[in-house]
């Protein structure tokens, strides 16, 4: 018979970031003229960089399949789409929402199709975050976010991000507890902290301090207004179930 270990909560935290690093692709900023490079017979899924406003419109831009098209769907089945150019950039220009949306990337090329692991959500029309949720990985806002960009977590563990300038040593702490090595802006100039879950907490970022509601049990993809942010609920591709956090800007 196989017996449960019992773990130190620090140690769940070690060995989840030993995990996310190990497991994970870190989500990589494309720099400069850099183009996809896809192997013969396969599609890349789109990377979406960026989501603009220019009047009542909004535009989604990114890198993807050169010459593949590049498709954002809709829980509801509504679709909006373009064609990548010979370098896979893309622009899908849409109508701004009305509310909160969320966009499932795809390329298709042909028959086949390439669904990204991401999910774009625009909140509040825009007036909102404007994000990037992937499994695995810390959420990227695409909109200007305060100190704290976000907080991921799964019940156990919770990450929180941001961003500063290169190089720069982050002072993070969630309800007086600090990550056990010292954070660091990276070359995309996103930092990231894994912390236990410690539930409704204050979270420190250098002299910045945000109230951090705490999650709470909701089936399938839920946003709510939550504290002085956006608390969003969502499932991973296996079915776990996620809860991100995005302050107010």
């Amino acid at each position: 018979m196989i017996r449960p270990i019992a773990i130190d909560p620090w140690m769940r935290v070690v060995m989840a970031a030993v995990l996310l690093a190990s497991c994970s692709a870190p989500a990589v900023e494309p720099q400069g003229d850099a183009t996809p490079q896809a192997a013969d017979g396969w599609v890349m899924p789109p990377q979406v960089q960026a989501v603009r406003s220019e009047g009542r419109d909004m535009i989604v831009s990114g890198i993807g399949q050169p010459g593949g098209r590049v498709v954002l769907r809709t829980d509801t089945g509504a679709a909006f789409a373009a064609v990548a150019d010979d370098a896979g950039r893309f622009e899908i220009r849409m109508a701004r929402p009305l509310g909160d949306l969320q966009l499932h990337p795809e390329t298709q090329r042909g028959q086949e199709a390439a669904p990204s692991p991401e999910t774009l959500v625009i909140l509040a029309g825009g007036a909102g975050p404007i994000a990037i949720l992937s499994p695995g990985v810390p959420t990227r806002r695409l909109d200007t976010p305060p100190a704290l960009g976000a907080l991921d977590t799964d019940g156990r563990v919770m990450i929180v991000s941001g961003y500063a300038a290169l190089g720069t040593v982050v002072e993070v702490s969630a309800a007086g507890r600090r990550p056990t090595a010292p954070i660091t802006a990276d070359a995309a100039g996103q930092w990231m902290a894994v912390l236990p879950d410690v539930g409704a907490a204050s979270i420190r970022v250098g002299e910045a301090v945000f109230d951090y509601p705490g999650a709470s049990a909701s089936a399938g993809f839920d946003v709510r207004r939550a504290g002085s942010g956006w608390l969003i609920h969502w499932s991973a591709p296996d079915g776990a179930a996620q809860t991100t956090w995005l302050p107010a800007a």
